[in-house]
């Protein structure tokens, strides 16, 4: 497994900071065509690209869970996974756009419901790239093994971004985590 460690300014934008950007230029192919993002906001990486709030550039505005379980099994090459970091970053994205916060945006229950659906539309042989405060990714019970992990410091009191790439080896192998 690759791991690097780089500086780079922070970005609300996650795919606009340099090094991130650098990483999806090496591990996404065809101009992200077949690629998932349910956390999409403005970027363009991806050709299937949602997000909840309506004044983004995303093609669909819905519930990061409903958008994935528009797609059929091993359908997508690939998937990108970035979604509010913390309990804070949900509620700010929420309030931001009149949706009433609830505590279920925050729990670790909607993360693995996001995660299972990620697992179930990847194809064997295709890549997840999660970004966050921790490298945990998508895991070897739902079939992927770790490719890549890049952390970007962005100095100060700033948390760093985890960047990690996984490939799908396996189909879901663990009876019972997608119920």
């Amino acid at each position: 497994m690759w791991i690097a460690r780089t500086f780079s300014m922070p970005n609300h934008e996650t795919f606009t900071v340099p090094p991130i950007k650098e990483l999806l230029d090496l591990e996404i192919e065809d101009d992200g065509k077949n690629w998932l993002d349910p956390f999409a906001r403005n970027s363009q990486r991806a050709e299937k690209r949602n997000d909840i709030n309506p004044a983004t550039k995303a093609e669909y505005h819905l519930d990061a869970v409903d958008f994935l379980k528009m797609f059929p099994d091993g359908s997508a090459d690939g998937c990108l996974y970035d979604p509010p970091y913390s309990p804070r970053q949900v509620k700010e994205c929420y309030d931001g756009i009149g949706i009433k916060y609830t505590y279920e945006e925050s729990t670790n229950q909607k993360v693995k419901e996001a995660k299972n659906e990620i697992a179930r539309v990847v194809k064997p042989g295709g890549k997840v790239i999660s970004f966050g405060w921790n490298s945990n990714g998508m895991g070897a019970k739902r079939g992927f093994v770790k490719v890549r992990i890049l952390l970007v410091s962005h100095g100060g009191l700033h948390n760093d971004t985890i960047c990690v790439v996984e490939q799908k080896v396996v189909e879901n192998t663990f009876e019972g985590l997608l119920a």
